[in-house]
């Protein structure tokens, strides 16, 4: 019996999503393909491995006892071809990073330049996701490391198999229309009676505005529901509500809004998270090492913990 590595991390998939069509959206394939490669699968072993409940699909007994070896013959396989990236190119390498908005524009640009100087062969590339689906990407194995974020009134659960290296603690400001806040701090609730530019409850970002609103007694009144920040930010300079922003996100702060602080402090930290079994990858260590740097640089160091 010869067992395939990539049909296992389908099955692998299948395990955590719990749909054909879920496993093949993380993996970026038709459920047709994916569908093809398990029932592959089953032939290759000779014995059925999934059983059909409707519309969702359930492992059999073999099912669960295979995938609970694939887990650990895909994470040797990945320290292997770690370990011989780490022998033939030392700290040569390229990795690919999963961004936002605010950590592109404010925070990457300074560790890149820094690590560029001091290590000119390792190559970081990025792509942009929604800062909800960063970690899961990394885990599923499509990007290297990505960048995740945690607030202060909405911790996040973790998933084990990565792990989470703080690398900035981020403060929360008020972003209104010039001169709607004419002091130089305002409270949570003072901002009650203004209407709001927010991301939807969805999104980390939103859920955590509408959390820290109720914990400071009132529903913030959201006339804008928007995405992303330097659009909310747009909106904000246009007249036609307040929001939040955070200390990388200045960056993005067009004419027309004033920052004002928040008496009562909203955090939020900015990680990278990385596959556990990638932990000891120099090059890895080393992007962390240029990030964290840039971050003590501007006043982010990881060492304030949250309220």
């Amino acid at each position: 019996m010869e067992l395939s590595l990539h049909r296992l991390r389908l099955l692998r998939e299948l395990r955590r999503r719990g749909t054909v069509t879920a496993a093949a959206a993380a993996l970026h394939y038709t459920a047709s393909a994916v569908s093809q490669q398990l029932a592959q699968l089953e032939r290759d072993v000779g014995a059925k491995l999934i059983e059909r409940l409707g519309r969702r699909v359930q492992l059999t007994e073999l099912g669960m006892l295979l995938t609970d070896h694939a887990e650990e013959i895909l994470k040797s396989v990945e320290r292997a071809t770690m370990a011989l990236k780490e022998a033939q190119e030392g700290v040569t390498a390229r990795l690919t990073a999963g961004v936002w908005a605010s950590v592109a524009s404010g925070l990457l640009p300074f560790a890149l330049s820094a690590l560029a100087a001091e290590h000119p062969g390792i190559e970081v590339r990025t792509r942009e996701l929604a800062p909800e689906d960063t970690a899961a990407a990394v885990r599923d194995g499509s990007l290297d490391f990505s960048f995740v974020i945690e607030y202060s009134d909405y911790p996040m659960p973790w998933d084990p198999a990565l792990t989470k290296v703080v690398i900035a603690v981020e403060r929360m400001h008020a972003a209104v229309p010039e001169g709607w806040v004419p002091a130089g701090s305002v409270r949570m609730i003072e901002l009650a009676e203004h209407p709001w530019v927010l991301a939807g409850p969805r999104s980390h970002f939103g859920r955590a505005v509408r959390l820290a609103c109720q914990r400071h007694g009132f529903e913030p009144r959201i006339e804008h529901e928007v995405g992303e920040q330097a659009t909310a930010l747009a909106m904000v300079g246009a007249g036609l509500g307040v929001t939040l922003v955070s200390d990388l996100g200045l960056s993005l702060r067009p004419a027309g809004v004033d920052i004002v602080a928040l008496t009562e402090p909203v955090m939020r930290t900015v990680s990278i998270a990385h596959r556990t079994s990638s932990a000891n990858r120099p090059s890895l260590q080393l992007v962390i090492e240029a990030v964290r740097a840039a971050a003590a640089e501007q006043g982010l160091g990881a060492a304030a913990p949250l309220p």
